[in-house]
């Protein structure tokens, strides 16, 4: 079982990890302005095998059908649906799960829409934790 949460962990949820479909990082526009980040690593797993064991997660669709729900009190983005574009498919935002390396992705999608400075994220420079002064 895969298990995560948002930040204030009033709403957790539980998955199936026999049952994951793919695990991958979007770049599209649409995911960066609801998670406020430049990319999103998303989790699938089928509907049937994903629920939510405790709280309640508030929901906003957008223009396309698409569901995000969200934990009302913390604003944590937790899992996605769309049955038009994904039936029968529950996308968890992958960084809320428990042991968030416990799967990495395997793969990026729409890469049209990635941002240009995403591409050579190597190239700058990396820090432990804050740069000095």
């Amino acid at each position: 079982m895969i298990t995560g949460g948002c930040r204030c962990e009033a709403v957790r949820y539980e998955a199936d990890a026999e049952q994951v479909l793919h695990h991958a990082l979007c770049h599209c526009a649409d995911c960066r302005r609801s998670s406020g980040a430049p990319v999103t690593a998303w989790l699938a797993v089928p509907a049937q095998s994903f629920r939510v064991t405790a709280g309640e997660a508030r929901c906003w669709e957008g223009d396309t059908g698409s569901l995000r729900f969200f934990c009302a009190t913390c604003g944590t983005g937790l899992y996605f649906v769309n049955e038009t574009m994904l039936p029968g498919i529950v996308d968890i935002t992958s960084a809320t799960l428990d042991d968030p390396e416990g799967l990495p992705p395997t793969a990026q999608i729409q890469c049209a829409e990635r941002l240009g400075y995403m591409a050579r994220l190597e190239a700058l420079p990396h820090f432990e934790r804050f740069p000095e002064a």
